[in-house]
C-alpha cells in the first residue's frame, strides 16, 4: 500500500486516479486478449501464418500501449494540451503525407511507415478542442470559439481526401457534441446539422463506395449476384450472432468466423457472439456505457473547464467508435471499417487508444479545488499574455 504522506508522483497518482474507470478499461483491454485469441486464427490461417500469430502481435503492441497509458495518466492538465499539442502537428503532417507517398490498400492511403497516423490526429484534436472551447467559454476576449471552427475543416480535409469517410463521420460527431457543450447558440447547431447532412448526401452522391455501402444497407440486393454473395459480411456476421444465441457455442467452437472477413479487426463482435453468445457481448456493451457514464459523471462534477470538455470529448470518441463497430456488426448502420477499441487487432489503434485513455484517466484524476482554481488561473494568466499571438500553441 501507498500511504498518503509520501509526495511522489506515483502516490500522487495511486490516491488521485479514478480506480473504477481504470479497473474498467483493464477489463476490456483482457477481454480484448481473449476474445483475439477466438477471432484471429481463422484470418491468420487463410494467410498462411501460424495460428495465433494476430494473437502474439496483439499480446506484443499490449505491453508498450500500458507503459504509454501509465505515462500519459501521470500528466497535468496543462502537460495534456502540450502534449496534445505537438502530437496533432506530427500525425497531421503525417497525414497529409499519406496522401502523396502512403500505401494504398483497398483504394485508400492511410498507413504510411507501417503507422495509420489517422489514428493518433483523434485524441489529439479532441483534446485541443477541448482547449479552444473551454478558453472561449472562460474568457470572452480571447477567440476560442472561433479556433475551434478553424481547427475543424483543417483536420477532416486530409481525411476525405485518403478518404476515411469513418474517421471523418466520427470526429466530426465528437466536434459537433464539444460545440452543443460550449453552450453556442441553436443557430449554429442548426446550421452545423444542416451542413453535415447535406456533406452526407453528396458523398452518397458522388463517391461510389460510399453509395454502395449505403445502398447495400437502405436496398438489400438479392442474396445472390452472378454467385457471389452481396453485402456478404454484414448478413454473415448477423448470421454469427443468430448461430450463438443467448450462451454461444463455447470458445474456439464458433464455424462461421472461418468465412467471416475481418473476423480478428471489424468483425470481432460477431465472433464474440456467435463463441460467446448474447449475454457475453450485452456484458461487454456493458462495460463500455459504464466507462461512457462514468466519464460525463466526473465531467460533469469538474471545476476546471478544460478538463469538463476534454473529459466530455475524450470519452465521446471512445463511446461512439465502440458504437459504431457494434451496431454495424448487428446491421444496424452501413459498414464503416471502425474498430472495437481494445477489443479488435491493430497497432497503431491500440497504441492511440492507449494515449486516449491516458488523457481521459489524467483528466479525471481528482485535485483539490484550491489546485483546480490554481490550474485555470495559471491558463488565464497565460493565455491573456499570449492572446496577440491568437494561437493556441502560445498559451500551451
Amino acid at each position: 500500500m501507498i500511504s498518503r504522506a509520501q509526495r511522489t508522483p506515483l502516490s500522487d497518482w495511486a490516491w488521485t486516479i479514478d480506480r473504477w474507470l481504470l479497473a474498467a478499461i483493464a477489463v476490456i483491454i483482457v477481454s480484448g486478449l481473449v476474445f483475439s485469441m477466438a477471432g484471429s486464427p481463422p484470418v491468420a490461417e487463410r494467410l498462411h501464418l501460424a495460428t495465433f500469430y494476430f494473437v502474439n502481435r496483439q499480446a506484443l503492441f499490449l505491453v508498450p500501449a500500458l507503459v504509454v497509458m501509465f505515462g500519459v495518466s501521470l500528466l497535468s492538465p496543462r502537460h495534456i494540451r502540450r502534449a496534445a499539442l505537438a502530437m496533432y502537428v506530427v500525425s497531421l503532417a503525417l497525414v497529409v503525407a499519406t496522401l502523396f507517398f502512403g500505401q494504398e490498400v483497398k483504394g485508400a492511403r492511410r498507413w504510411i511507415f507501417g503507422v495509420q497516423p489517422s489514428e493518433f490526429l483523434k485524441p489529439a484534436f479532441v483534446v485541443l478542442a477541448a482547449w479552444a472551447f473551454s478558453e472561449g467559454a472562460k474568457q470572452k476576449k480571447v477567440p476560442g470559439n472561433i479556433l475551434a471552427l478553424l481547427l475543424f475543416p483543417l483536420t477532416i480535409a486530409p481525411l476525405v481526401l485518403q478518404p476515411d469517410f469513418g474517421q471523418t463521420m466520427l470526429l466530426s460527431l465528437v466536434w459537433a457534441i464539444l460545440f452543443f457543450i460550449a453552450g453556442l447558440h441553436w443557430m449554429w447547431v442548426a446550421g452545423i446539422g444542416g451542413v453535415g447532412v447535406s456533406a452526407t448526401l453528396l458523398a452518397y452522391k458522388f463517391v461510389p463506395h460510399v453509395h454502395a455501402r449505403i445502398q447495400a444497407f437502405l436496398e438489400p440486393p438479392p442474396p445472390v449476384t452472378a454467385g457471389v454473395p452481396t453485402n456478404f459480411q454484414s448478413e454473415t456476421a448477423l448470421e454469427s450472432f443468430i448461430a450463438g444465441s443467448w450462451l454461444g457455442k463455447g470458445p474456439g467452437e464458433g464455424t462461421i468466423k472461418r468465412i467471416l472477413p475481418d473476423s480478428h479487426t471489424d468483425y470481432i463482435f460477431a465472433v464474440i457472439g456467435e463463441e460467446f453468445g448474447v449475454v457475453v457481448c450485452l456484458a461487454l456493451a456493458g462495460l463500455f456505457a459504464f466507462v461512457v457514464v462514468r466519464s460525463l459523471l466526473s465531467a460533469a462534477r469538474n471545476d476546471d473547464p478544460f478538463s469538463r470538455f476534454a473529459t466530455a470529448g475524450l470519452v465521446m470518441l471512445f463511446g461512439l467508435q465502440s458504437c459504431i463497430n457494434m451496431m454495424v456488426n448487428l446491421q444496424l448502420m452501413p459498414a464503416k471499417g471502425m474498430t472495437l477499441p481494445f477489443v479488435s487487432y491493430g497497432g497503431s489503434s491500440l497504441i492511440s487508444l492507449a494515449i486516449e485513455m491516458g488523457f481521459l484517466l489524467a483528466v479525471t484524476r481528482r485535485r483539490p479545488r484550491s489546485h483546480a482554481l490554481t490550474q485555470t488561473a495559471e491558463t488565464q494568466g497565460e493565455t491573456m499574455s499570449a492572446a496577440p499571438a491568437g494561437a493556441l500553441g502560445a498559451s500551451a
